[in-house]
């Protein structure tokens, strides 16, 4: 039996297919509150027993020249690059207010852009982001590890942005790359003329593999492409051909994505005429489709819609143990504090999750006053932090080690999740999962199903519509 016939049982992810949440944390954004007070990450941040660990970088760029109609991103549409200016001057000056929060000794081993689309910077006002970044952060090197300078021995940096190949020529790349940026994440969504049509996004492949040619002539470390499956006039014929073009490009990670439709939420997908989508048994078809075809091409399936070469850092970090959710999905840092900068951009510390003013002029207004933009956040509890880990280790690890895991929180976990060990009963009998004394483990069959698996420790979703959430498959 193949792996995708393993991971692929039809019949249990019909059944067990729900609304839920991605758990790019836990308690997820929305029991984030807005009388959260600021204080309480300034506290956090300035916390001597983190100034131990890494910190992360997150900036936000909403703008986008024209929008996707499947987007559910914060983003904002202008064809006017002029918009930058104002957004960039506030983004310098709220590096600079981070950084008073923090020991800016700390390395930071990763960063991030993303968008909206980032590379609607000018390159001069990407490097100005950049420069003033490195004024404030200790920024560390993006060669290879052979290459690295003596004063962080062995540490590796991941510093990536999102790219959108109609924004980048390979001059674009080259500058990315000498900014230190080394990793390279790719929208393509599909390849299909008329399917891109219907989705306002003309991309010919011709513009993506020059783009990712660029990127393996510029050095860059690692490629990731995006897809989605479930768009209008997607057929697994169709889908097939995308999956097979792209693969003759090879990237080293692939994120493929059932697409949420949500048009209550995000009033562009109106725009999208929802007889054109898959049906349900077509979704499934071209799900089967997408885990078939990437693992017979030797991409080892991550989970939640992630696969990778066996080669690329995300394999190794969840075959260590290592691998780490955040608000950008997988991550092979666990240890970092997050800072996000940016309208809408969320940063964990510590304890303390923080979100800044989603739209632009409360951002602004918060920026000018000389105040942290954070408009709501949460300060996780005992029992947040011990399902936080539970979840985490559930979507990461695919394993949860109890002996280990009771000894780190002095518990007895068969006592603490009693109501959860019993709802997980109906996923062992179907062959999702194993109880043992010592472990909790997802099984092939699962992994496909990890969220489901995770949802039953989330105290939360008992209190709050799933509506809002996408589906599970």
């Amino acid at each position: 039996m193949s792996a995708a016939d393993t991971l692929f049982r039809p019949d249990l992810l019909a059944r067990y297919s729900a609304n839920g949440p991605r758990y790019t944390s836990y308690p997820t954004a929305p029991q984030f509150r807005d009388t959260f007070d600021p204080a309480d990450y300034i506290r956090a941040a300035a916390d001597p027993g983190a100034a131990s660990s890494d910190l992360s970088l997150y900036f936000h760029i909403p703008f986008c020249d024209t929008v996707c109609f499947y987007c559910g991103c914060n983003k904002i549409a202008t064809k006017n690059r002029a918009h930058a200016r104002p957004y960039l001057e506030r983004l310098k000056r709220e590096i600079a207010l981070q950084a008073a929060c923090f020991d800016t000794r700390r390395p930071v081993s990763q960063l991030h852009w993303g968008g909206g689309t980032p590379t609607f910077l000018s390159h001069d006002e990407m490097a100005e982001l950049m420069a003033t970044t490195r004024e404030h952060f200790a920024l560390l090197s993006t060669q290879f590890p052979s290459q690295l300078p003596t004063q962080f021995p062995g540490t590796q940096a991941e510093y990536s942005i999102e790219v959108d190949p109609r924004e980048a020529s390979s001059d674009t790349i080259a500058h990315l790359r000498r900014l230190g940026f080394n990793r390279l994440s790719l929208g393509v969504q599909d390849f299909d003329p008329r399917v891109q049509q219907a989705i306002n996004r003309i991309q010919p492949f011709e513009m993506t593999a020059a783009v990712m040619q660029a990127a393996r002539a510029a050095d860059f470390h690692s490629i990731s492409v995006d897809l989605i499956y479930g768009l209008p006039h997607q057929t697994v014929a169709s889908f097939s051909r995308t999956l097979d073009t792209m693969l003759e490009l090879a990237p080293d990670r692939l994120s493929v994505f059932a697409y949420a439709h949500l048009p209550q939420l995000f009033k562009m997908q109106r725009r999208m005429d929802p007889a054109t989508l898959p049906s349900p048994a077509e979704r499934l078809a071209l799900l089967r489709t997408v885990v078939g075809r990437l693992t017979e091409a030797g991409y080892v399936y991550i989970g939640m819609d992630h696969f990778a070469l066996p080669t690329d850092e995300l394999a190794r970090a969840q075959a260590r143990r290592t691998l780490h959710r955040n608000f950008q999905g997988y991550s092979t840092r666990a240890e970092c504090d997050l800072i996000g900068f940016g309208a809408s951009s969320i940063g964990k510390v510590g304890d303390v999750y923080a979100q800044n003013a989603k739209d632009l002029p409360a951002y602004a207004e918060a920026i000018d006053a000389g105040r942290l933009a954070i408009a709501r956040g949460i300060r996780l509890t005992a029992d947040d932090r011990l399902r936080c880990d539970v979840i985490t280790q559930i979507m990461c690890n695919l394993e949860l080690r109890l002996d280990e895991f009771e000894a780190a929180y002095g518990i007895r976990f068969a006592d603490t999740f009693a109501p959860e060990l019993a709802r997980l009963r109906e996923f062992e009998e179907d062959g999702l999962i194993s109880i043992g004394a010592r472990k909790l483990e997802v099984r092939m069959a699962g992994r496909m199903l990890v969220r489901n698996i995770a949802m039953v420790f989330d105290r939360y979703l008992g209190e709050q519509t799933l509506e809002r959430f996408s589906r599970t498959v």
